[in-house]
């Protein structure tokens, strides 16, 4: 039985991602955010829990990484800053963990011989599409502080297999959407408002399209490419090869949800002009090649599924729709 740490394993796609290998049969060491509630994230009444090591720690602490990858195989690195909006007011702390940290991981994995590293990218690296679908050979565009740091990231995590041989694979997932997801994001956003009976939808633009994929198809994605030998030293999209506008999304999850709410632009939640990523279509035929891999949900299919997951009480009642969370 492998040992894997998975960072981040607190979050949205890292509790999943625990999850499934949990179900594979790996020895799964999960690390949460230190914080003196001593909460740990949505690790939290998971039906697996009692199989999990959970340890709690910070990834821009360099003593702390090496610590906790002793004895690992594999590393599973998602810990990162994710929020878009949050990083044009705080795009230092941006640079810290999601550059820093992803440092401080790969050095002590190179220390700690750990055999296999993903380290995750996202498709935000890309900026809007210069063409479509986007493959990996795609430039990258620094569209906000997040993208840039998640540019940073990379080019470090690849670093350390250019220059150390470190057995690395960046994992680059396009719009990933599901159970858990945070309200930052328009999916769970739109859900929860709804739920919620609310008439009217305050939104941004809703004109950019994107890729959307559900979480577990994006987690299985993670496992196939921590299996495929051949994609060590490479960057490789999980992504639908699908792409839907935010409005039409939208559109959508109300026709699923029966609802006849009326969305609303306003205007402090535009994104700067300059920095708004209109268009993301992923080009997923590197992944399929390497290791074979198909998403197995349609947009209808994982918005079913996430819709039916946000409208459960207990799990609304973890949500403030009233609150606009940047």
């Amino acid at each position: 039985m492998k040992k894997v740490l998975v960072t981040g394993a607190d979050g949205f796609i890292g509790s999943h991602l625990t999850e499934l290998l949990v179900g594979e049969g790996y020895r799964v060491k999960a690390l949460s955010q230190y914080n003196s509630f001593n909460n740990w994230g949505w690790l939290e009444g998971l039906d697996s829990l009692d199989k999990i090591e959970v340890v709690t720690g910070d990834v821009r602490d360099p003593h702390f990484c090496k610590h906790i990858t002793k004895d690992i195989d594999e590393v599973f690195h998602l810990a990162a800053l994710i929020a878009i909006p949050y990083s044009y007011i705080a795009p230092d702390s941006y640079v810290d963990t999601n550059i820093k940290g992803t440092l401080n991981i790969c050095q002590a994995a190179l220390e700690n011989g750990v055999k296999r590293i993903i380290h995750t990218s996202t498709s935000e690296v890309y900026g809007t599409a210069k063409y479509v679908p986007i493959n990996e050979d795609h430039p990258l565009q620094a569209q906000s502080p997040y993208s840039a740091s998640k540019i940073g990231a990379d080019a470090m995590a690849m670093s350390f297999y250019n220059a150390f041989n470190l057995p690395l694979t960046i994992a680059r997932p396009f719009n990933t959407y599901g159970p858990r997801q945070s309200a930052r994001a328009v999916i769970p956003t739109i859900i929860s408002q709804i739920a919620n009976g609310k008439k009217q939808i305050k939104l941004g633009d809703v004109s950019p399209t994107r890729d959307f994929n559900y979480v577990e198809d994006t987690c299985r994605g993670f496992l196939a490419l921590s299996k495929c030998d051949e994609a060590i030293g490479k960057t490789v999209n999980i992504a639908s090869n699908y792409e839907i506008s935010v409005g039409d999304t939208l559109h959508l999850i109300r026709e699923i949800m029966n609802s006849n709410v009326e969305f609303i632009l306003e205007e402090d939640r535009l994104r700067p002009g300059k920095s708004e990523v209109f268009r993301l279509w992923g080009d997923n035929a590197l992944i399929r090649n390497l290791t074979g891999y198909e998403p197995k949900h349609t947009i209808r299919d994982g918005l079913t599924k996430t819709i039916e997951w946000f409208t459960k009480t207990e799990n609304l009642a973890k949500y403030k729709s009233d609150l606009y969370n940047v």
